[in-house]
């Protein structure tokens, strides 16, 4: 307290010439217009530049969640363009029918926006980390795309987080059809760049030409059909020359990859469900014919994308 009171006497003249600089400064714009004037135009100027600096700011901030409400909307309308040009071309002018197959569309799919928070890209077997889980209606198999097009399949799930296995990984098989043309193949990786994969497994009688878009199938129990894949950009024999093998060139860019969308089918769990009772039927049948000596001849039957 001696202290305070010591400044205070030591410096006080400097005190009352800063209070009677401000009441002076009050006199001189209040009761003269001029000086009135100046001062609410500069005083204006620099508050709202303050709140200009202060809008930039927050609208930086808030990038990420735009960016993820934009992926939400890309890959919702993705589907959506998919779904009623193809409506287009069976109902030839019937609006009302495109009405009723958007209806099922909205009832049937809901997306989960979620963040990259971890991406391979230089490994045989890739692996992509979200940051949506089991607590955010998240589960395994289900099917993730981004606003560009498909990502891969959910393989493992905690409460907070899941684990992707993307097309860039070699155990990736997801059944994919050439647009417009109901060609199908299975969309596999074998390493290298991560803007190409293959489309392996083309009939030799299929019509199709460089730059056509492959797109999901809708043959598996993971992804709607129509979703784009990527654009043919060469076309090979297969190894043993009954097919077509298509170098794709994939229209997601996994090198800037982060945010997705997780697609809740409602009857996607429906689906698999059933599979895996016929897998499990078809491998107890199996199991009583060996029972009796009969040699196995049961195809293998997996469940892929």
């Amino acid at each position: 307290m001696h202290n305070l009171i010591a400044f205070l006497a030591k410096y006080n003249h400097w005190f009352v010439f800063v209070l009677l600089e401000v009441v002076s400064f009050v006199l001189l714009f209040q009761y003269n217009s001029y000086q009135g004037s100046v001062w609410f135009s500069s005083a204006n100027a620099v508050s709202g530049k303050m709140l200009e600096w202060s809008s930039d700011v927050e609208s930086f901030f808030s990038l990420a969640k735009v960016n993820e409400e934009l992926t939400y909307r890309n890959a919702y309308l993705e589907h959506q363009v998919a779904s009623l040009s193809k409506q287009l071309e069976e109902a030839a002018g019937d609006s009302s029918i495109l009405y009723q197959d958007q209806l099922r569309t909205l009832q049937e799919y809901k997306l989960i926006p979620a963040k990259v928070v971890s991406n391979e890209l230089n490994k045989r077997n890739n692996l992509i980390t979200i940051n949506k889980g089991s607590l955010d209606g998240v589960r395994c198999d289900m099917g993730v795309v981004s606003g560009n097009g498909i990502v891969g399949i959910v393989y493992m799930v905690s409460r907070h987080y899941s684990v992707v296995i993307p097309v860039l990984n070699s155990s990736s098989n997801i059944s994919c059809s050439i647009q417009n043309r109901n060609y199908f193949g299975y969309l596999c990786w074998e390493g290298g760049s991560s803007a190409y994969a293959y489309l392996d497994d083309v009939p030799r009688h299929a019509q199709f030409k460089i730059y056509d878009k492959v797109v999901t199938s809708g043959y598996s129990s993971v992804f709607p059909k129509g979703i784009l894949v990527g654009t043919i950009m060469r076309v090979f024999n297969s190894s043993d020359g009954l097919s077509y093998r298509l170098l794709v060139k994939l229209s997601t860019d996994f090198g800037k990859l982060r945010d997705v969308c997780v697609i809740d089918d409602a009857l996607m769990k429906e689906r698999i469900e059933i599979m895996r009772e016929a897998q499990d039927s078809l491998g107890i049948k199996e199991k009583d014919r060996n029972t009796v000596g009969k040699k196995d001849t049961t195809q293998n039957i997996s469940v892929n994308g």
